[in-house]
């Protein structure tokens, strides 16, 4: 039986084990998939396992997507790209590096008929899945892209990287149509993100990458004020069959029993 899991610190809000089980039962492949916390010396042990064939693949998530990069043989372009790393497998006896977020955020988008073109973004946010949200945005010809983080100098950093993007102070009153929230601010269900009203507008989308809990305060108060919504959901499965598919050479079936299963917890 071959081994896979995810890897991060915290885990608890992880549904991978969940999706990817789940495809294997429905594609009859003899593997199971696990959780693991670590912590960040752990990684060059986790790294042997895999070189070792105890594990076979794996996922990554906070806030180890970019310190796993250094442990890593080869990267795929998307994994330069985003300088991030989500997705973990053998090949030719060399440790690859993936990257399926950038595939997941923009097909979450695509799957749900919602059109950024000439919008200008405000991304929540500058840490490890932050430079896939942005790949994914420049994909849909977005006109601009304003990132702002608690830690200014983090959004500083991604500029250097990505020098099309601007940065703005943390609570800087700015103009957008669509706030992606990329923080990890609403795993619990005291944390809120406070935004400037004017921000509320009913044509005005708001995103959180987070999935699990299916509605942060950040989404509910966005609903509430009858705004547009989506939560991370879409592009958690999306990435996560890009994995799978990665893996296995098998595209597995995304469809509404798929969500269902994922939703009832």
């Amino acid at each position: 039986m071959k081994k896979y899991s995810v890897i991060g610190n915290p885990l608890d809000h992880s549904l991978s084990p969940k999706i990817h089980n789940y495809w294997f039962r429905e594609n009859k492949i003899n593997a199971i998939y696990n959780k693991e916390t670590l912590l960040d010396k752990d990684l060059e042990n986790f790294i042997k396992k895999i070189k070792d064939k105890k594990i076979h693949g794996a996922n990554v998530t906070v806030p180890f997507k970019e310190k796993i990069i250094k442990f890593i043989d080869i990267l795929s372009k998307e994994a330069k790209d985003a300088n991030s790393v989500n997705t973990i497998y053998m090949s030719n006896n060399n440790i690859i590096g993936h990257n399926t977020d950038i595939a997941g955020f923009y097909l979450s988008l695509k799957s749900e008929n919602i059109n950024l073109k000439d919008q200008n973004i405000l991304i929540l946010g500058a840490g490890g899945v932050t430079p896939s949200i942005i790949l994914g945005l420049r994909m849909m010809r977005v006109k601009k892209i304003i990132v702002t983080n608690r830690t200014k100098e983090k959004a500083l950093k991604l500029k250097e990287r990505f020098s099309y993007i601007d940065v703005s102070e943390w609570g800087e009153v700015v103009k957008a149509n669509s706030i992606i929230n990329t923080t990890s601010v609403g795993l619990k269900n005291t944390d809120k993100i406070q935004l400037d009203e004017s921000l509320f507008k009913s044509d005005t989308f708001f995103y959180d990458v987070i999935y699990n809990p299916r509605e942060t305060n950040f989404i509910k108060k966005a609903r509430n004020k009858g705004c547009v919504v989506q939560n991370g959901l879409m592009m958690f499965i999306n990435q996560a069959a890009e994995a799978f598919k990665a893996w296995h050479n098998v595209m597995p079936n995304i469809d509404r029993k798929l969500i269902e299963f994922l939703q009832n917890d």
